[in-house]
């Protein structure tokens, strides 16, 4: 994520990145859903305030993308435009099932899932009918080759870095799209 932020910086588009506790302190197991959640909702009062003028979108990486809308599915998060997830972990691996989305229809705002072929916590089967269903708030952009960390085979074609222009170009069009 650290390439991520840089790249759409480069782009225009400003980041702010945190942690979660257990995280910070470098413990393994997550904590509780309620703790992440309100992490997710300090960050955002945080970014609001240290860029008051600039278009504000939430999202993350795996479950902080999916903690993210969490928060968002629990009440609207202030002032935030749109979601953006790298990587929705729809199920664990090897355990296939739409479970974790069904919050998504409480989400009021534009979604925007950018997912790997490959994504062993995303099934596109199953995926692609999720998106469906949320309507015109969902976007679905789908990486050809890439897993849940957006990495891709040598044999592909493509690289790591031409695949993370592809995705900063990809937030950053669907940022400018959702402007109100």
């Amino acid at each position: 994520m650290e390439n991520m932020a840089k790249e759409l910086s480069a782009a225009d588009v400003a980041t702010l990145r945190y942690q979660f506790p257990y995280m910070e302190e470098r413990r393994r197991v997550p904590d509780a859903p309620a703790v992440l959640t309100a992490t997710v909702v300090a960050a955002v009062g945080a970014a609001a305030k240290a860029a008051p003028d600039l278009p504000l979108l939430a999202g993350g990486k795996s479950m902080g993308g999916r903690m993210t809308s969490q928060a968002a599915a629990q009440r609207p998060l202030a002032g935030v435009r749109g979601l953006v997830f790298f990587g929705f972990p729809l199920h664990p691996p090897k355990r296939p099932s739409p479970k974790r989305a069904d919050h998504l229809a409480k989400v009021t705002v534009p979604m925007l899932f950018l997912q790997g072929t490959r994504d062993d916590l995303a099934d596109l089967d199953l995926l692609r009918p999720v998106c469906a269903k949320l309507g015109p708030l969902a976007t679905l952009f789908v990486v050809e080759g890439a897993d849940h960390s957006f990495h891709v085979l040598k044999r592909s074609g493509t690289s790591d870095t031409a695949l993370l222009q592809q995705l900063v170009q990809t937030v950053a069009s669907w940022a400018e799209k959702i402007r109100v």
